[in-house]
């Protein structure tokens, strides 16, 4: 079978008239929908943007899922952080392939999901039972093995960690006091990604940076405007939101 076919346990996300999306498994039992049943079966062997129809002759197109889907889809505990900034410290982080990275403040798994699907490993802890019990629905969607939900204090759970890490990205309120462990934990050339939602919090992270002892850091507020085109014309929409500050250090 081609890499361009589907093959018995794909993930698919299943795309109809009206933007309903739905996900699926291919090889699997029936999907139930208001446009019909689909017979998962029938996916196997099937190209990649090809389309099925549903028992009322409903036609939905074959996608294969990418993280901008799953950011959609997933069942969301608190604010996640946005894609913007997440494409900004993967942008200035490098995270690659080969690269193993320590995540702290899991929340409903955004971010975890994304480095997933470039990174060969993400460990990622969270405090919060239920979140983390969530966020391990979320990944288990996503179809990511090499992602690992950990319930646990990360401030407890650094002086266990060996690593070498070659990322630690951090989404927590504490965040200040786990960057001494971060440094411990990062290989040389490593880097550290903290989100903060505010002055105060991104300030005491980027002077934890600094004592700590990193060779560099940088904090940045990474701006997104959506432009709106209609009959009257095309402008910048007027909608203008804060999300957070990102401070980048390296080891």
């Amino acid at each position: 079978m081609s890499s361009s076919s589907i093959a018995p346990g794909d993930l698919v996300l299943l795309w109809a008239a009206g933007g309903r999306e739905y996900f699926a498994v291919a090889g699997g039992d029936k999907l139930h929908t208001d446009l019909g049943i689909v017979d998962l079966k029938r996916l196997e062997g099937m190209e990649w943007g090809s389309t099925i129809e549903s028992h009322m002759g409903k036609p939905f197109v074959v996608l294969k899922p990418r993280a901008p889907d799953f950011f959609k889809h997933m069942r969301r505990t608190g604010a996640p952080m946005m894609p913007k900034d997440i494409g900004a410290i993967i942008a200035y982080t490098g995270v690659g392939p080969s690269d193993v990275i320590l995540d702290a403040g899991t929340g409903s798994g955004v971010l975890a999901v994304y480095l997933g699907t470039i990174a060969k490993k993400v460990i990622t802890y969270e405090s919060n039972e239920q979140f983390a019990s969530n966020a391990r629905k979320n990944i288990e969607l996503a179809g990511l093995a090499n992602v690992e939900v950990r319930h646990g204090d990360i401030l407890l759970e650094m002086e266990k960690l060996e690593g070498p890490f070659d990322v630690v990205t951090l989404d927590m309120q504490d965040a200040a006091a786990v960057v001494p462990g971060a440094l411990r934990v990062l290989r040389p050339g490593g880097f550290l990604a903290a989100y903060s939602p505010f002055f105060e919090q991104a300030a005491e992270t980027r002077r934890a940076v600094e004592r700590a002892g990193f060779s560099e850091a940088d904090t940045i507020i990474v701006g997104e405007q959506e432009l709106e085109v209609g009959r009257r014309g095309t402008r910048p929409s007027t909608r203008v939101g804060h999300t957070g500050f990102i401070t980048i250090a390296r080891k």
